[in-house]
């Protein structure tokens, strides 16, 4: 069994704290973070490797982004894309080894795309399709069982949003955003894993704004943290886990954990 998680951390050297609550409470083998916000000599290598978790692929930079995978399994870093194609750092692949031998995940931070949602007069939400437009001509000739996870920052159902017809015209839930999204999905036949163990209908969330004054009482949350797995890997997936108690910590990213269970 191996089980690997996916955290939008949102600085991973403030809220260390956290991070190493959730490592001792729950132990998966794999820790994707996204935003992580610091270049990778700054990343608190020694604090997880206290943890077990010794195997890492950081790809990070000053104060903004980044991304990092750490394991308590063995891995090679396997690739970095600039999907965003400009240099910053949005992505890292690795290869398991041991328990996890041959699985390759990718670890994945989507622009969140800005305010606007048209590329005419919004640069960074035409990045945003752009960026999915890489990726998808990738997942294309995609060949080895993978996981692509992290924030992809797209709710694509109705369920995935506290208000779906509020929400329709802010970026993150638009009909040419989910469009976009779907296309990647099809490009390699990916199975949404948290959405084969909550069904829609269901309410599943991952995000809450910090200006809300209590998240839970308001409840207006999205769904902009997945797990995707490729066709012979997703029937593997024996169980999905969100823990929305996360939300509640001290000093808290606006995102929470979400963990997935295979049984290679």
């Amino acid at each position: 069994m191996v089980s690997i998680t996916t955290w939008n951390i949102n600085s991973v050297r403030l809220r260390m704290p956290i991070v190493e609550r959730f490592l001792e409470q729950h132990a998966p083998d794999v820790l994707c973070l996204q935003e992580i916000k610091c270049q990778e000599h700054q990343f608190p290598f020694e604090a997880f490797a206290r943890l077990g978790y010794e195997h890492t692929a950081v790809h990070g930079q000053k104060g903004y982004h980044g991304v990092a995978t750490v394991s308590r399994i063995p891995l090679t870093e396997f690739s970095r894309h600039d999907w965003q194609d400009n240099g910053e750092a949005r992505h890292v692949g690795v290869e398991l080894h041991g328990a996890g031998k041959g699985m390759i995940v990718e670890n994945v931070y989507i622009p969140a795309g800005g305010d606007e949602p048209n590329r005419e007069i919004n640069p960074k939400f035409g990045q945003k399709l752009d960026f999915f437009e890489r990726m998808t001509r990738w997942a294309d000739k995609i060949d080895r069982p993978t996981l692509i996870t992290g924030d992809f920052n797209v709710a694509p159902l109705e369920s995935d949003v506290w208000n779906h017809k509020q929400l329709l015209k802010v970026v993150s839930h638009t009909p040419v955003e989910v469009e976009t999204l779907q296309r990647f999905k099809d490009a390699h036949g990916w199975t949404d894993i948290g959405r084969e163990h909550i069904r829609d209908p269901e309410r599943y969330f991952s995000w809450w704004s910090y200006r809300a004054k209590d998240w839970r009482k308001g409840d207006r949350g999205r769904r902009l943290d997945h797990m995707w797995a490729s066709p012979d890997l997703a029937g593997q997936a024996v169980r999905h886990h969100v823990f929305e108690e996360a939300r509640d910590w001290e000093k808290p990213s606006d995102h929470i954990p979400l963990t997935t269970e295979f049984d290679l």
